[in-house]
């Protein structure tokens, strides 16, 4: 009897968890962006407005994961964070490109690998965000680990393509493709910002804590305003490409999350890292790869697996993913 209490108590508790993150602002903006969209309002984030904003969420981002690494101690949480994360988006790509080939061609493949086994920044942000919000604590190195997974899974999805495409045509550039991913804008402004956040002071980062905290929330949910209208556009696209891409961008996340927040609790520590290493493997890239792919496989048609990971796989990660994670996290971390 107090086995099954215990069990009702958990049910309440992952129920109030959900609701709580359907009714974060940031979430709710998006859902209007979405409902705007789908409506056909003129309503519209100006297009330097909204680079603007994505470029003050990767400093934003990438500066304070500097200042708390700066604090962190070196040890094996973040050498296995590290280590789950960049096998995850290598080991990725390689059966979701075997499942997406069947269903999409091989070109299609190729660019669904890539941005299944990369990562949405946005969604970090957002799940940061919620972890904040629950008062649930998180390292700061988790922004480098992060930055880490974008280039392994770019490059795996074109080694992919290689070995399975048998076109003489097909000339996959490895080294351009490599060299296009550590040069990417993202990449660069995360992984530089997260240097400057580790060598500034106390002193000298509180001078501008101002920009790089008290406003973030407030930024964040205008891109997710300009997130949710660019989704709804991307939904009537989507539509022509029939169930088995909505069922595909559902639950290939929803198995990579589940699946490493089952593992992480064996490896890390903290209930945070945990929850930010299992949103990154379930989530999946619509900035940095669709650029990669455009190089690359010029073959794959971006109305397919753009929409897949921006109007299916983001908003579902953030609304259901972010729950179901931590609930498996918590679930196996106390048993």
């Amino acid at each position: 009897m107090e086995y099954l209490h215990i069990q009702n108590i958990d049910i309440v508790m992952d129920i109030q968890l959900l609701l709580d993150n359907l009714t974060n602002p940031a979430l709710l903006f998006f859902g209007l962006g979405i409902f705007a969209s789908l409506i056909k309002s003129d309503l519209a984030i100006p297009k330097n407005s909204s680079k603007f904003i994505s470029l003050y969420l990767m400093f934003s981002i990438g500066f304070k994961g500097g200042q708390e690494l700066a604090h962190s101690v070196f040890g094996n949480e973040i050498i296995w964070a590290f280590i789950i994360g960049i096998i995850s988006a290598a080991v990725i790509p390689i059966y979701t490109f075997w499942i997406a080939k069947k269903q999409f061609g091989k070109y299609n493949a190729a660019a669904i690998a890539a941005a299944y086994g990369s990562i949405s920044a946005v969604t970090f942000l957002t799940t940061v965000s919620f972890l904040d919000l629950q008062g649930i604590a998180y390292d700061g190195f988790m922004v480098a680990v992060m930055a880490s997974m974008e280039a392994p899974a770019i490059i795996m999805g074109v080694i992919l393509l290689a070995i399975f495409s048998k076109s003489s045509s097909t000339k996959v550039n490895l080294g351009a493709t490599i060299k296009h991913s550590l040069r990417n804008g993202s990449v660069i402004l995360l992984i530089g910002s997260l240097l400057i956040g580790f060598l500034a002071s106390d002193e000298q980062a509180a001078g501008i804590e101002p920009f790089t905290t008290d406003i973030f929330k407030g930024f964040l949910a205008v891109f997710l305003l300009d997130m949710g209208l660019s989704s709804g556009k991307h939904l009537k696209t989507f539509k022509s490409n029939g169930w088995s891409a909505l069922i595909f961008a559902m639950l290939i996340p929803l198995f990579n999350g589940s699946l490493v927040a089952l593992i992480a609790p064996y490896f890390l520590e903290s209930t945070g890292n945990c929850l930010l290493i299992s949103i990154l493997v379930a989530s999946a890239s619509y900035i940095a790869v669709p650029a990669a792919m455009r190089l690359s496989v010029p073959e794959a048609n971006p109305g397919l697996y753009l929409p897949m990971a921006l109007a299916i796989t983001f908003p579902f990660n953030i609304t259901f993913g972010i729950p179901i994670y931590l609930g498996i996290i918590e679930y196996f971390k106390f048993l």
